[in-house]
């Protein structure tokens, strides 16, 4: 069995997006180093030795199955994907900094490594996050706890404690939306996307429901015919929904995930309805749509007409085997129109391309990377 150790590090950056920096190293050492338990507030002050940026630092504990070299490399790696460069001498800004301040209560001292950190007890951006989660911990040296050290410090600089926010993980992270909304076009995948992400972050799914809509397999035979009690029966199917599944929220999921847009209503009624037609439909939406909850992010994945047939054929509906490709492309025209149109709406877009997210794990990651700079930058 292998021993875990609880090991405080302290993390800090001037250089670049400071937030970010510090919230991305935060899941890379979730997922390299050990469990993250606790984070505290995020403080700011001055760059010290050195002319720079004001840093913004962080304290965190971790359990880790490392030994302490092994922590050390590990961390080091982290500093150096983030774009650290270690001067041979003196101090610098930079995009990332990772100290251990203590590895259990053992002492260590050699040439790679000195524990806990020599120089902790002198610096208040260290001692102050420090006592935010470990006011009690007793330096295994010094025997005297965090408490202790902070009152007997000498350094005086200015360290202002910010309204910045840091999260364990994506759930947490994700958790400050309330809805994301996935779209796309007929068998872009984003039905199964929205699963995905609901299983991995918790999150209540909220799916569209039309496979027993009796118009739409007569709708692919006959577009003419069918388009308007089509498209008038989506819209209100579509509204009751998505009022009924966004209304309640689930105190036991961190989020709400859709795989629609209640807009995509007006999209389609667009490409299928004829102009008179669509200017009646529009106004029964507009009534509608000033009810529903809007998403925080839209995620819209497009795809070519190509590989939409693709997917399409290979899901086997049969009623929608004969789609008309230059009807996929319309929509897709008109999903981009609305993207367009629509500035100040949160709009990723992700061309699907050849990303098989559900085959592969980086294809996944790639987009929930999407996500997470998203909030990141809307966190700042």
């Amino acid at each position: 069995m292998v021993r875990k150790q609880k090991v405080y590090l302290s993390l800090g950056s001037n250089l670049g997006n400071r937030y970010t920096n510090l919230q991305k190293a935060i899941f890379r050492i979730q997922q390299k180093a050990g469990k993250i338990l606790d984070i505290s507030s995020v403080y700011e002050n001055p760059a010290m030795g050195f002319e720079g940026d004001d840093f913004l630092n962080i304290v965190l504990s971790l359990l880790t199955p490392l030994e302490p070299k092994e922590l050390l490399d590990t961390l080091l790696q982290i500093e150096q994907d983030f774009g650290r460069v270690r001067a041979a001498a003196g101090h610098s800004s930079r995009t990332l900094d990772i100290d251990i301040i203590y590895y259990g209560t053992e002492a260590i001292h050699n040439d790679d490594l000195v524990i806990p950190h020599p120089q902790m007890q002198h610096r208040n951006f260290v001692l102050k996050p420090l006592s935010d989660i470990a006011p009690q911990f007793y330096h295994p040296v010094l025997y005297k706890d965090t408490r202790n050290l902070l009152q007997e410090c000498r350094d005086k600089t200015r360290l202002t404690k910010t309204k910045h926010k840091l999260f364990k993980d994506r759930s947490g992270l994700f958790s400050q939306l309330q809805l994301i909304a996935i779209e796309g076009n007929i068998g872009a995948g984003k039905t199964t996307l929205s699963k995905m992400i609901a299983n991995d972050f918790n999150a209540k799914l909220v799916l569209e429901r039309f496979a027993d809509n009796p118009f739409l397999p007569k709708f692919y035979e006959d577009q003419a015919r069918y388009a308007f009690p089509l498209e008038m029966s989506f819209l209100a199917d579509r509204y009751q929904q998505f009022m009924d599944d966004t209304s309640q929220f689930d105190l036991f999921k961190n989020f709400m995930v859709s795989d629609y847009d209640i807009f995509k209503s007006l999209i389609f009624a667009k490409v299928t309805l004829q102009s008179e037609e669509f200017n009646l439909y529009r106004k029964v939406f507009s009534f509608m749509y000033k009810e529903v909850k809007k998403p925080e992010i839209y995620l819209y994945l497009y795809q070519n007409t190509e590989r939409l047939l693709a997917n399409i054929k290979k899901r086997g509906r049969d009623y929608e085997q004969n789609i008309d490709p230059g009807y996929l492309e319309k929509i897709n025209r008109g999903y981009l129109d609305f993207i367009k149109s629509n500035p100040s709406q949160n709009t990723i877009i992700v061309d699907m391309g050849e990303l098989d997210f559900v085959s592969n794990p980086d294809d996944y990651e790639f987009i929930l990377q999407k996500l997470e700079d998203n909030i990141l930058l809307s966190n700042i």
